[in-house]
């Protein structure tokens, strides 16, 4: 933290530990661990300075969780920001959300966030936020994943976290993000790619071997027989069929199917693309659950995985890992109604990063605490072993652990308040209005 330094980290300690969830920005100026005025604190966040690119060195220096079989896996999601009414705020762009009425999908205006987190093995609410990052509006959001993944993944090899000969990293993500071409960016980093497809998607089989070009020449083909999800009628035989017996999901039968790809179309993402189209073939994985935790019907979940030939023991790890990507959901709902992560009113995007990677750092602060809290339940809740405490309940003692910890922030000096804009005088200098998703700047 170069400017503001000492503003900022008590930002960050009184959100840690301020008496329940974040309300408004304001209320932390009431802890203790505050030791400034209300005013320092967003003067903090507007005119600071928080090194990004250090804090994500030292996040992924630190203890890193491993997931399903002893391996890396990391999960990412984007999760919004939402600013319907910042008129004044710039940046914005129509973000997808869900639920805010009943069953009704929404485009809201907000600042989304691409969120990078290592997932842990087991049954736990867990995960390690290893950055965030902003998306510009019209950003290509399998181009800014990449880009930010390879960050992380050098910090994740320069701490010693992966080594030559161990196993690739999983990437999981959900149905929004573009698999293949996610795969192909990575291409050259030790990575899998776990991405869930929809059920309508098309995929094709690769060309025969004794496929030859007719006699009067012609383009080769690149696509063999047609591999539709919704029509049983197109598929052969699996190349792997288990079955898996789960506590929540009864019984599991998966099935895998080797070397399929996608068709490219030279539009959108690829229209930019030089040369011919790329092949990426991959392993289709559908997964078929007896019932579900909350008693509803169950559906096929079908995943794309970026190993073309992968071992029966790979396509296990793959739909394993995929279902601990559900954990991320718990972070986002954490950082959301306990830490406040959306609940100010910043109108400069460069703030509203600050904010977030203040949340990021003191996310990981209770991540690391978790073993030296103590359990503070409420008399209605039931008590948990050190290692299963959640993260609401390692930051209802995370005000105890501070007390035995150096405080590297200074005592803040006496000084008395501005005149002020003069009685009367109305303020001149109206904030210009942006429009949602557009550079365009008009003025009211």
């Amino acid at each position: 933290m170069p400017r503001r330094a000492d503003a900022l980290f008590e930002v960050s300690d009184a959100l840690l530990c301020a008496d329940g969830p974040v309300r408004a920005l304001v209320e932390l100026a009431l802890a203790p661990e505050h030791r400034r005025s209300h005013g320092s604190l967003y003067a903090a966040l507007n005119r600071g300075d928080l090194d990004a690119g250090r804090l994500r060195c030292a996040i992924a220096a630190r203890s890193l969780p491993r997931g399903p079989g002893g391996r890396i896996v990391l999960a990412v999601d984007v999760s919004a920001w939402l600013r319907p009414d910042a008129n004044t705020s710039d940046a914005r762009s129509f973000c997808h959300t869900y639920g805010r009425r009943e069953n009704t999908h929404e485009m809201v205006p907000g600042w989304p966030y691409s969120f990078v987190a290592a997932l842990e093995s087991g049954s736990t609410s867990w995960t390690a936020l290893l950055d965030a990052r902003r998306l510009e509006p019209g950003a290509d959001t399998a181009a800014v994943t990449a880009a930010q993944l390879r960050e992380v993944l050098r910090g994740i090899f320069n701490a010693g976290h992966w080594k030559l000969g161990d196993p690739p990293v999983v990437v999981v993500a959900d149905a929004g993000y573009d698999g293949p071409r996610l795969a192909y960016l990575l291409r050259d980093l030790p990575v899998q790619i776990v991405v869930r497809v929809r059920s309508d998607r098309v995929f094709f089989n690769p060309v025969p071997d004794d496929y030859r070009v007719g006699p009067k020449g012609g383009q080769p083909r690149c696509h063999g027989t047609r591999f539709a999800l919704a029509d049983p009628e197109t598929w052969r035989d699996p190349d792997s069929d288990s079955e898996h017996t789960t506590r929540r999901y009864g019984t599991a039968r998966v099935r895998a199917w080797h070397r399929l790809h996608p068709r490219i179309w030279r539009r959108s993402a690829w229209s930019d693309h030089q040369g011919q189209l790329p092949v990426i073939e991959g392993t289709l994985i559908r997964l078929d659950v007896d019932h579900l935790p909350s008693g509803g019907t169950p559906k096929p979940v079908w995943l794309w995985f970026s190993d073309p030939t992968p071992s029966s023991e790979d396509t296990d790890t793959a739909w394993h890992a995929f279902l601990r990507r559900f954990d991320l959901e718990h972070t986002f709902r954490f950082l959301k109604q306990t830490l406040g992560w959306t609940r100010p009113r910043l109108r400069e995007p460069a703030a509203a990063d600050r904010w977030t990677y203040l949340v990021l750092a003191a996310h990981t602060q209770l991540r690391l605490a978790r073993p030296l809290a103590a359990d503070l339940r409420r008399p209605w809740e039931r008590p948990q072993p050190a290692e299963r405490l959640t993260p609401a309940r390692v930051r209802r003692g995370f005000r105890n652990i501070r007390t035995r910890l150096a405080c590297p922030t200074s005592v803040a000096r006496p000084s008395r308040p501005g005149p002020g804009r003069p009685p009367g005088r109305p303020n001149l200098r109206r904030a210009p209005s942006y429009d949602v998703g557009l550079a365009l700047v008009t003025d009211h």
